[in-house]
């Protein structure tokens, strides 16, 4: 009998995932088809339902992927032996999602699920406290290396510095045009002095 390939299959999720994020930023959950995702992934009505049971499940998959990207990263930054450097790579990412050009819509999309669909919630908190986590875990080796004294406890420190990067996301409708690069060195200031590093001086 011949068993599945676990890679093969990740990639094929991944492949199909891919192809619905930009109709469901453009589209809309509701408005988007299967159909639609089959001819944008390349792939056969039952391949699709071969590897997802429902739309729901593939536009549920983006939280899959996007768990996966950032455990990967808070990994690397735990192993990272300068955890500012970390949390600057933290921080880039945080900037580069954000510039990414379905992005926006697809955050009015996922929070717009979110507010009737209890299962969305809840995926959309545990993410939130995934970032809370491996932020609170920089900060508080910054702390223990005496290299940061923020005013707040880690867990509030980090809250702010997910508030600062939210900016990367709300400000992109009033000022389309704006200085990324300028944007986000101010950022990084504003975080050293908020955690009272050295680079906020």
């Amino acid at each position: 009998m011949r068993t599945a390939d676990p890679e093969l299959h990740r990639q094929r999720r991944q492949q199909i995932v891919g192809a619905a994020v930009e109709l469901f930023a453009t589209k809309g959950l509701a408005k988007t088809t299967t159909a639609e995702i089959c001819r944008a992934a390349g792939v056969s009505t039952g391949n699709l339902f071969h590897y997802f049971p429902s739309k729901l499940a593939i536009f549920y998959a983006l939280f899959e992927v996007d768990r996966d990207e950032w455990d990967e990263l808070f990994a690397a930054t735990a192993a990272d032996p300068d955890p500012w450097a970390g949390l600057m790579r933290v921080v880039d990412q945080l900037a580069a999602d954000a510039a990414h050009p379905v992005l926006a819509g697809l955050l009015v999309e996922i929070f717009a699920q979110a507010h009737r669909d209890p299962e969305c919630a809840a995926l959309v908190a545990e993410g939130d406290q995934r970032m809370l986590r491996g932020i609170t875990a920089l900060v508080e080796r910054l702390v223990a290396d005496g290299r940061a004294d923020p005013v707040v406890p880690p867990p509030d420190a980090a809250r702010w510095v997910l508030t600062t990067t939210d900016a990367f996301h709300t400000r992109g409708y009033p000022e389309p045009d704006r200085d990324r690069t300028t944007e986000i060195a101010q950022a990084k200031r504003v975080i050293a002095r908020l955690l009272g590093h050295p680079e906020g001086r």
